[in-house]
């Protein structure tokens, strides 16, 4: 859908915005460092340059409010990779690991959205919340984790799933495809809301705001948009749960005449 595009490149531009920051970075601790080894002739220290750069990459993602992981990420992507390069290890290792994280945490990378389990409990919350034979769509809807065992308390309920990460898309159609789940590959920016009365998500603080403006554009008013953990800035619930796990699932209501 055209009108949904512009929305989904939004993670291409984060990865990009966080690339470059990792790169300024390096830059600025190379450019500091080289003039003190090269005046001293003496031997870089590679350990130390690349802490420093870790720190240096942590403290701008700290400035620039990026999201916990990401400042996580960014304190040990250098020195781990130095680390790395300490041990005689082939590399088809390391493209292995490289590989196995990106089929799990494809979506991290991506689009800020770490793989987040939602559990039976938040199924017991929603159970009674959902009209009879409505539609709900779980977007990011990792192992299937709260489609299975909402299916078994609300057979009634048409539900559906769509998941971006290879690996957990392939362990959830494994685990729906003798159910009727509608279990389905592909990028919840780009699919439509319109035909679900529900939508629910597990996501992550970066994409709420556009989620909102997405679920208010295609779903109809009265319509409930459900977060589990991650509020809407600035939007007003209508019901806050709480699930056993200590998470809060955060109840909006589409509004009229599709406006946010």
């Amino acid at each position: 859908m055209s009108e949904t595009a512009p929305i989904s490149d939004q993670p291409r531009r984060s990865l990009v915005h966080q690339l470059a920051l990792q790169a300024a970075a390096v830059f600025l601790v190379f450019s500091l460092a080289w003039p003190v080894y090269f005046l001293r002739a003496s031997a870089w220290n590679w350990a130390a340059i690349c802490a420093v750069t870790g720190a240096v990459a942590f403290l701008a993602a700290r400035l620039a409010r990026q999201p916990w992981w990401w400042q996580i990420i960014h304190l040990l992507f250098v020195p781990l990779l130095w680390l790395g390069m300490q041990f005689d290890i082939s590399p088809l290792w390391y493209l292995g690991a490289f590989m196995l994280l990106l089929l799990v945490f494809r979506c991290a990378v991506t689009g800020q959205i770490p793989l987040y389990l939602s559990g039976k409990n938040v199924a017991g919350r929603l159970r009674p919340l959902l009209a009879e034979r409505s539609a709900l769509l779980d977007v990011g809807a990792g192992l299937a984790s709260l489609l299975l065992p909402l299916s078994r308390l609300r057979p009634d309920l048409r539900l559906a799933g769509v998941e971006n990460a290879p690996l957990p898309w392939l362990i959830g159609w494994l685990r729906t495809r003798n159910t009727p789940i509608d279990w389905r590959w592909g990028d919840f920016w780009r699919h439509s809301f319109a035909p679900y009365e529900s939508v629910y998500c597990f996501l992550s603080p970066a994409p709420m705001p556009e989620l909102w403006l997405k679920a208010c554009r295609e779903m109809r008013s009265g319509s409930l948009f459900i977060s589990n953990a991650f509020p809407v800035p600035d939007v007003g619930t209508e019901t806050l749960l709480e699930s056993e796990s200590g998470l809060t699932l955060y109840v909006y209501r589409i509004p009229g005449a599709h406006s946010p």
